[in-house]
C-alpha cells in the first residue's frame, strides 16, 4: 500500500492540501467559479470526473454514418451556398468518396464562408442528424487540413475526449487544461494521492487509485463508451467503492460516538402501559409487538436509542410510538412527537390525546398557528412538566420551547426535516448531567434494504411488515380523464351506499396557489354534477381552523365527498372512506401516489383508488401507474420508485450531507454494498489511521452533518 499522507517516504505535496490557485491560470475569479463546482484543492479537481465521453480517436467513413452518432469525419468540400429561410444559413457539402454530408451553420461570416471553398479538405466533429436531402451536422467543430495531410493518421486523438460538468463562466477547454495540469503533476510524482485501502480489502479487478483516475480522465480508445456511460468500468467501480466506504465509515463512527453518550435507562413498562393496551379496541399485530419489544429493550439501556421504524401506510406505527412515549412517562420523563405538517401533527395529537388523557395524562399541542395565550399556556405546561407529551411541528424546537425532562424524541417522516431541525430538538433533551434523550424515527415511506443499509447505517432498523387484520387491499385502476363522467358516477354510487370518498387535485408542477385554484374549481364542478352530495374542500392556503373544520366534518360523516390537494397525503384516518380519486395521477411519484391511496382501505369495506390521467402520458408515467395497479406492497413500490427516481428523491430532497454522492450511484452500485460493509469493519479494526484520511478525502466539512 502507498504511504499515507504526511509520510516521510514521499516529498510530493499531498493533493488535498494543494490549493487550486497554485495552478497556472487560476486567479480569484476562476477560483470562485471552481468553488461553484465544489473544487477548492487539486484533489477536488482530480475527483471531478467526466459526465460522458466523445470518441475522436478514429475517422468514420461518411457512408457508415447513422443519425445520433458523434464522430470525426474527413471530406472534401464539394460546394457551399447561403440559404434564406426563417434564418440565414450556410450549407457546405462535403464528400469522402463513400458518401456525402451537409454541414449547416447559422452563425458565420464572409471569411469563414471563403475558407470553405470547393476542393478544401476538412476534418469535422459533431453529431449526425437526419437532414432534408442527406445526413448533416449542425455547427460541427472543424479544421482545414493541409494538402496531403488528409487521412495520413488513422488516430485523431490518443484518448477518448472527456466532457466534464461545468458552470457559468468556465468553458470546457479551460477546465480540461486545469485537469491536465493536475494529471501531469500526478504522473510526474509531484503530487501525493495515496491508496488508503489495503489491496486485500478491494474486490477483485480493482486497481490502484492513481491508475484509476488516469484511466477515467484519459481513457484509451479500446475502452467501450457504453461501459463508461453505464458506470461499469473497473476504474469507475474502484472510485465508487472508495466513496461508499467513506460514507459507511462516517456512519459507523457516528454510531460509535452516539454510544459514548449517556441516556436515562427507562424502567420496564408498568401499569400505565398495561392500562392503555387493555383499553385498545384491537390487539397489536405480531409485527407491532416485535418492534415494540425492540424499542423497549433499547429504552432500558443507558445509551441513547437511535432506531428507525419503517412501516407501510396503515400498519399502526402511531400506537407503537404512543406505547414508547408512555414508557418514558412512567420513568418520570417527557416525550416529544414532531411531524412535518400541521395536518399530520394534529392527527398524532388527537390520537395521543384519545389514548393518554383517559389515563390522567396531559398532552400539549404546539404549532405556529396557536393564539398567543394558548401558546403561552402550552409552553408553560411543557416547561413545568405538567404536559408529559408534547406534539407539534418545527415549533417544538424553537428557542422558547423548554422541556422539564425530555427523555424521548419521536420524529415522524424524518426525511422531510432539515438536519439542523432534527438536531435542535434532540439538543433540547440534553440534561445538566450530559445525558441525551432516546430517539425514535418513523417513516411510512418504505426504504429498500440496500438504501437503508447505506443511508441509515448509524440507526437500528425495525420494520412493521404486517397490516392489522381486516384491512383489505385497495383495488386500483387507471382511467383516462376522457372518462371523467364515469368516475363522477362511481363517486355518486359509493356515497349512495353510505360510504365516503376523496377527490384529490394535483398540479404538482405548478405553484401551490394554482393547486388550490384547481381544487376550488373542481368543487364548483362536482357540486353541479352531484347536487345530492355534501362536498367539502381542503387545501394548503386555507387557515388552520378552516382545514380542521373541514376535516372534522368529513370524519364525523357530515360530508360525503372531500375535495383536497395533496395536503391529505399523510395523517388522515377516516375508516368509512372507501374511494380515492386522484386527478392528473401521472404527475405524481410512486411514493406519493401510494401514500394518497393509503388514505382509503382503513376499514373492513372493500376500497378502490382511481388514478385518472390526462393522455398522452410518458412511458415512465405508464410504468408508475402499472406498478400501483399490480401491487399494494409499499416495499415493492419503494424498490420500483428507487429504480425510476434514484435514491436522492426517494429519501427526500432535504436529506443533507449523507447522500451527496459524487461518483457512486446507490442503484447502480448495489453489488458493492456488501464488500463495502466488510471493508469498513476491517478498516476500523486494523487500519484506524486510514479511516480519518478517507473521511477527509471524501466528506471533508460535510462530516459535521452526521451528528443527528
Amino acid at each position: 500500500m502507498s504511504p499515507a499522507y504526511g509520510s516521510s517516504a514521499s516529498t510530493a505535496t499531498p493533493a488535498h492540501r494543494l490549493d487550486v490557485t497554485t495552478l497556472k491560470g487560476v486567479g480569484p475569479s476562476m477560483a470562485e467559479r471552481l468553488q461553484r463546482l465544489r473544487i477548492q484543492t487539486v484533489q477536488d479537481l482530480l475527483f471531478h470526473l467526466p459526465s460522458r465521453y466523445q470518441d475522436r480517436t478514429r475517422i468514420t467513413p461518411i457512408g457508415a454514418l447513422r443519425p445520433g452518432d458523434e464522430v470525426v469525419v474527413e471530406g472534401e468540400v464539394q460546394g457551399s451556398e447561403v440559404k434564406f429561410g426563417r434564418r440565414r444559413m450556410l450549407l457546405t457539402h462535403i464528400s469522402d468518396g463513400s458518401g456525402g454530408l451537409t454541414l449547416r451553420f447559422f452563425h458565420f461570416n464572409s471569411a469563414q464562408q471563403q475558407s470553405l471553398s470547393p476542393g478544401t479538405r476538412l476534418r469535422c466533429f459533431g453529431e449526425v442528424r437526419s437532414g432534408v436531402t442527406s445526413l448533416e451536422m449542425v455547427h460541427p467543430e472543424f479544421r482545414r487540413l493541409a494538402p496531403g495531410a488528409a487521412g495520413s493518421e488513422a488516430v485523431v486523438e490518443e484518448h477518448l475526449t472527456p466532457i466534464y460538468p461545468t458552470t457559468e463562466g468556465l468553458q470546457m477547454p479551460g477546465l480540461r487544461k486545469l485537469i491536465d495540469q493536475a494529471l501531469t503533476l500526478l504522473q510526474e510524482g509531484a503530487l501525493a494521492l495515496p491508496d488508503l485501502i489495503p489491496t486485500a480489502l478491494l474486490p477483485s479487478g480493482m486497481g490502484r487509485l492513481r491508475e484509476s483516475l488516469l484511466s477515467l480522465h484519459r481513457p484509451t480508445p479500446d475502452i467501450a463508451l457504453s461501459q463508461l456511460s453505464e458506470g461499469g468500468h473497473p476504474a469507475q467501480q474502484r472510485l465508487a467503492f472508495e466513496e461508499l466506504l467513506a460514507h459507511q465509515l462516517s456512519l459507523r463512527l457516528l454510531r460509535q460516538r452516539q454510544r459514548l453518550h449517556v441516556a436515562p435507562a427507562l424502567r420496564a413498562p408498568g401499569p400505565l402501559v398495561a392500562q392503555l393496551q387493555a383499553r385498545l379496541p384491537f390487539a397489536l399485530t405480531g409485527a407491532q409487538q416485535r418492534v415494540l419489544d425492540e424499542i423497549r429493550a433499547d429504552l432500558q439501556q443507558p445509551t441513547p436509542m437511535q432506531r428507525l421504524v419503517q412501516g407501510d401506510v396503515g400498519c399502526g406505527k402511531t400506537i407503537v410510538a404512543a406505547l414508547a412515549a408512555l414508557q418514558a412517562v412512567e420513568s418520570g420523563l417527557q416525550a416529544a412527537v414532531m411531524a412535518p405538517t400541521e395536518l399530520l401533527a394534529e392527527q398524532h395529537y388527537q390520537s395521543l390525546r384519545g389514548w393518554l388523557e383517559p389515563l390522567g395524562l396531559k398532552v400539549a399541542w404546539l404549532t405556529g398557528r396557536l393564539t398567543a395565550k394558548a401558546r403561552r399556556e402550552m409552553l408553560a405546561a411543557i416547561e413545568s412538566g405538567t404536559a408529559v407529551v408534547a406534539v407539534g411541528t418545527h415549533a417544538l424546537f424553537q428557542q422558547e420551547a423548554t422541556f422539564r425532562a425530555l427523555g424521548l424524541v419521536i420524529v415522524d417522516e424524518q426525511h422531510r426535516f432539515g438536519v439542523h431541525q432534527r438536531l435542535a430538538l434532540r439538543e433540547k433533551g440534553v440534561q445538566a448531567d450530559g445525558s441525551h434523550p432516546h430517539q425514535l424515527i418513523m417513516t411510512a415511506t418504505p426504504i429498500p434494504r440496500t438504501l437503508a443499509m447505506t443511508a441509515y447505517a448509524d440507526l437500528d432498523l425495525s420494520v412493521i411488515d404486517e397490516l392489522p387484520p381486516g384491512r383489505t387491499p385497495v383495488e386500483t385502476v387507471a382511467i383516462s380523464d376522457e372518462r371523467r363522467d364515469e368516475v363522477v358516477q362511481r363517486v355518486a354510487a359509493a356515497c349512495a351506499e353510505g360510504r365516503q370518498a376523496y377527490w384529490v387535485c394535483t398540479l404538482i408542477e405548478e405553484s401551490e396557489s394554482l393547486q388550490c385554484q384547481a381544487a376550488e374549481e373542481s368543487v364548483v364542478q362536482l357540486r353541479q354534477q352531484l347536487p345530492q352530495l355534501r362536498i367539502g374542500l381542503i387545501h394548503g392556503r386555507m387557515k388552520g381552523a378552516q382545514k380542521e373544520q373541514a376535516m372534522n366534518a368529513f370524519k364525523q360523516g357530515e360530508l360525503e365527498l372531500l375535495v383536497a390537494t395533496t395536503v391529505i397525503e399523510v395523517g388522515v384516518d377516516v375508516p368509512n372512506a372507501s374511494l380515492m380519486i386522484i386527478e392528473n395521477a401521472e404527475r405524481l411519484g410512486l411514493a406519493q401516489l401510494h401514500q394518497l391511496r393509503g388514505r382509503v382501505g382503513r376499514g373492513s369495506t372493500k376500497s378502490s383508488c382511481v388514478l385518472m390521467y390526462h393522455p398522452p402520458i410518458s412511458q415512465q408515467a405508464r410504468e408508475r401507474l402499472g406498478v400501483l395497479r399490480e401491487s399494494n406492497d409499499g416495499f415493492v413500490i419503494a424498490r420500483k420508485d428507487l429504480e425510476l427516481r434514484g435514491p436522492g428523491e426517494v429519501l427526500g430532497t432535504r436529506q443533507t450531507g449523507m447522500l451527496q454522492l459524487r461518483i457512486a450511484d446507490l442503484q447502480r452500485d448495489q453489488a458493492l454494498l456488501a464488500p463495502v460493509g466488510v471493508a469498513a469493519q476491517r478498516l476500523l479494526q486494523e487500519y484506524p489511521q486510514q479511516v480519518t484520511l478517507l473521511l477527509e478525502r471524501w466528506l471533508g466539512e460535510r462530516q459535521r452533518y452526521g451528528d443527528v
